[in-house]
């Protein structure tokens, strides 16, 4: 934030609020919600890659309304955690393990807001885990008219069904209640693989696999595979090396890379060379950790992303169809293909709505152009009834959604029953939502 400009991390949305407020507590947002004469948006770590915190108007954050409010533990170990909306996952989850409470799932960022994560439906790997929004058990949610609304699945349900990927429509929440699990380590395995040999023994490997996921370089037959065990509390933890931990994740994954695409960018047509030398020097490594700083990885180089989900049957099918187009076109890519997976869950606009999904992401170094690319992909996932993530580019409009959300007019109808003036809508969500 400058002065009244604001980006998100991509650099890629930019706003220009004619207010921006940071409310301490839940009764002064409530004030500056009343008070607001144009749209209110809030915005956290803005890690979303769409227009969905942009406003022209008052822009909220929420990060002093921040904090663990209550921990109701059950006799086997697990709790109801409440949070404050504008907690960090990255402080949320540090927090947690020293209460002997794990998240059962996290996403691989965990720079955002517990809100926001769970708002646009943030999600981590693990085909017998879901998403963020799919661990929480109630929400608190502030309305265009003031009121405060405890929802959960005995109090206002549909609200609830709603508000947990509620893409910040309906009002803005203001606490979350989510269901913890005893603190668990994570063991973890990193291996380079081919993408042949991955596809083909797919299905096994992430049934027996707690956590699975791999990433495919481009233009290769070349994969980094990446399986996440998960150990009960009071394993040895065996982390990377202070030393170890900077040449991999810090100087190799974040400043090489960097200088790498930064190359690339001026000499496209050596991206195919690149991407086969850097895949083959990848070395196999393992070590166990606790499991927060197993699913969070540091990303600093800058790219634009997409990612849909598709029928988890159909995962290998869409990656093979990618790399035909690939090999067809003049379009080259330095980043690699991230695939992920996810159990099905009931949350009305979740992209894993009652079926068991698979991930495919694709990135573009923020210097180049990612259109063509991204169209492509889309075309592909979307042949196979694929469901783009709602803080990720796509290009899809509200009558596509209502093709493939049964809910889609449901979620509507409660937007209009909350915000039926507007308060919290703006050109992405009048474009995705009509």
């Amino acid at each position: 934030m400058t002065g009244l400009e604001w980006q998100n991390w991509a650099g890629n949305q930019r706003a220009h609020p004619t207010e921006f407020a940071e409310p301490g507590t839940v009764e002064e947002l409530r004030a500056v919600v009343l008070r607001a004469e144009t749209t209110v948006k809030c915005v956290g770590a803005g890690h979303s890659f769409t227009s969905i915190a942009v406003t022209d108007g008052t822009q909220v954050s929420l990060d002093r309304i921040s904090g663990i409010e209550s921990v109701v533990t059950d006799a086997d170990g697990s709790a109801l955690v409440t949070v404050l909306a504008g907690t960090r996952l990255k402080e949320l989850t540090a927090t947690l393990w020293d209460l002997g409470l794990s998240m059962t799932n996290l996403g691989d960022i965990d720079e955002q807001s517990i809100a926001g994560a769970i708002s646009t439906g943030t999600h981590g790997t693990g085909a017998r885990f879901g998403g963020i929004a799919a661990q929480v058990r109630a929400l608190e949610i502030l309305t265009a008219d003031g009121r405060l609304l405890a929802c959960s699945r005995q109090e206002n349900a549909d609200i609830f069904d709603a508000a947990r990927i509620g893409l910040g429509a309906l009002g803005i929440i203001t606490r979350v209640t989510v269901h913890c699990v005893p603190a668990f380590a994570l063991a973890a395995r990193e291996a380079p693989a081919t993408l042949t040999g991955t596809l083909a023994e797919l299905d096994e490997t992430v049934s027996r696999t707690d956590h699975f996921e791999f990433y495919w370089f481009p233009h290769t037959d070349r994969v980094l595979t990446k399986a996440n065990t998960r150990m009960p509390l009071g394993t040895p933890l065996a982390p990377l090396g202070r030393l170890s931990s900077y040449v991999d994740d810090e100087l190799m994954s974040n400043k090489a890379f960097e200088a790498i695409n930064r190359i690339v960018t001026r000499f496209p047509a050596a991206i195919p060379r690149v991407n086969a030398v850097s895949s083959r020097v990848l070395s196999a490594r393992e070590y166990t950790d606790r499991s927060h700083r197993v699913f969070a990885s540091s990303r600093k180089v800058r790219f634009r992303e997409m990612e849909y989900a598709v029928p988890s049957e159909s995962i290998s099918y869409v990656v093979r169809e990618i790399d035909r187009w690939l090999e067809s076109s003049s379009c080259t890519v330095a980043f690699p293909v991230e695939v992920r997976f996810a159990a099905a869950d009931d949350i009305w606009l979740s992209t894993a709505y009652e079926r068991t999904s698979a991930y495919v992401a694709v990135h573009q170094y923020h210097r180049r152009d990612h259109r063509e690319y991204f169209s492509a992909v889309e075309a592909i996932a979307r042949s196979v009834g694929g469901r783009p993530h709602w803080g990720k580019l796509h290009g899809l409009v509200a009558e596509n959604f209502a093709g493939i959300y049964d809910r889609f007019d449901d979620f509507r109808g409660v937007r209009d029953r909350l915000d039926p003036d507007g308060l919290f809508q703006n050109e992405y969500l009048r474009t995705v939502l009509g």
